[in-house]
């Protein structure tokens, strides 16, 4: 959008500070008090006739990988954040008004994606047991599971679905935009690239001659650290800005803190991969594919069948494969029966927030 003086009204952004008793002392040491903004749509300020006293449904704003809350409330220069889209499709009455939260989750390792883990922390546990009644005590919010729901992008999407999956009881409804599913082609193809990266911390440096294999630097034990990780996060940590190598090195190990969380494993967890061959280590991939969605569904399709709405969709032109795993994510659901909107466009992974122009008011027809 690129007029950006709106002739309706546009609600209004609070920010709520919160203590968390679950993030105290978690396993990265990222801070406990947290700041979430809130989007009250212009309705909730009206003091007259209907308006008075009125309550709404909840829509929790999960964002993606590297992201937290503020940045989908934070102003955009030819563009709408989510705010204001929302003000938009109201004003314009393709959604009912809702009330908007936007937690903050963001960790040391870049993010999580929304799961409990001894390596990262309990953020399930934190959105739905200390977010969720935080909210509905602090707002006229139309209580009850069937008036909340929660959506997505990326890491975000696949924290709704994992969400509606595993924890229905909080959520009414998700949509999960671009959201991983099908591992082996969202990250197995790139986690060459952070072996090599973490290889420039590997310890000693490899040298020039004759390479015998079994002598090279190793951990002994599949897919514990030999060093080079704790390296390459102490080095990172240091770091005002991470090249877009470093980035995606990051985003494996935050996956793997998720995915493969071991308390006695050096840095809290393992990983997938031989750091010095590259060879994949099947036990390891199964405990990563054990929180794969398209392996979730028939476990967990009672929950998802409870849901009063499902919204998927993803661009034909994503750039981490996504829409295969969407693809495989809708073919699961329909074998076992769960009902859900699954949608493609002509679009790659990133600038697809007008995306929500779609799921804003499909979520809100499923939780009024």
């Amino acid at each position: 959008m690129a007029i950006k003086r709106p002739a309706w009204p546009e609600g209004r952004v609070l920010t709520l500070e919160h203590t968390s008793r679950i993030l105290a002392d978690n396993p990265l040491g990222d801070p406990h008090v947290r700041r979430h903004d809130v989007w009250l749509p212009p309705q909730y300020d009206q003091q007259r006739g209907r308006g008075r006293g009125r309550r709404f449904p909840v829509l929790f704003d999960l964002v993606g990988y590297a992201g937290s809350g503020k940045s989908h409330t934070n102003w955009r220069g030819f563009d709408e954040n989510v705010p204001e889209r929302a003000a938009r499709l109201i004003h314009q009455r393709h959604m009912s008004p809702c009330i908007i939260v936007f937690p903050d989750c963001f960790t040391a390792l870049g993010g999580n994606q929304y799961v409990n883990s001894s390596a990262i922390g309990r953020y399930a546990d934190y959105l739905t047991r200390e977010l969720v009644p935080l909210i509905d005590s602090e707002f006229r919010t139309l209580g009850g599971r069937e008036h909340r729901g929660c959506f997505g992008h990326s890491s975000g999407g696949y924290g709704a679905m994992l969400h509606g999956m595993k924890y229905a009881a909080y959520w009414g409804a998700i949509a999960n935009h671009s959201g991983d599913a099908y591992f082996e082609f969202v990250y197995g193809c790139d986690w060459p690239a952070s072996l090599d990266e973490l290889a420039k911390f590997r310890a000693p440096k490899l040298k020039a001659g004759p390479y015998e294999a079994g002598s090279q630097a190793s951990s002994g034990t599949p897919g514990v650290d030999d060093g080079r990780v704790a390296r390459f996060l102490e080095h990172a940590w240091k770091k005002s800005r991470l090249n877009r190598a470093e980035w995606y090195c990051l985003m494996h190990l935050a996956m793997a803190a998720t995915y493969d969380p071991d308390p006695k494993a050096p840095n809290g967890f393992r990983l997938p991969y031989d750091l010095e061959t590259g060879e994949l280590i099947p036990a390891r991939w199964r405990r990563w594919r054990a929180h794969d969605p398209i392996n979730l569904v028939a476990r967990h399709a009672a929950n998802l069948k409870s849901l009063k709405g499902i919204y998927i969709d993803c661009g034909w032109r994503d750039e981490y494969r996504m829409h295969y795993g969407s693809r495989i994510l809708s073919k699961r659901l329909v074998e076992h029966g769960v009902e859900h909107r699954y949608e493609e466009f002509d679009g790659t992974h990133s600038g697809i927030g007008h995306r929500m122009d779609v799921s804003l008011p499909f979520l809100s027809r499923a939780l009024r």
